[in-house]
């Protein structure tokens, strides 16, 4: 008898983040990198100067708008 393995330990067909998420991140870090992105409510902070904080306002951006993103963890 032989027994089928998996290749990864998600499930099959299961997507944590969906198209439209990564198209909102890609924006957010194409903004950081020309110094366009800024934080703070309205865009009143600084400019973002950081990979991860680009990655979390494309995110952010991306729930707002509807897509298919986890919910954030509890701090």
């Amino acid at each position: 008898m032989a027994t089928k393995k998996k290749s990864s330990s998600r499930k099959s067909g299961r997507r944590k983040y969906g198209n439209a998420a990564g198209k909102s991140v890609e924006s957010a870090v194409r903004r950081e990198k020309k110094g366009s992105l800024r934080s703070g409510k309205g865009g009143k902070g600084g400019a973002v100067k950081s990979r991860k904080q680009a990655i979390a306002i494309g995110l952010s951006e991306a729930r707002k708008k509807g897509a298919k993103v986890p919910k954030k963890k509890a701090s």
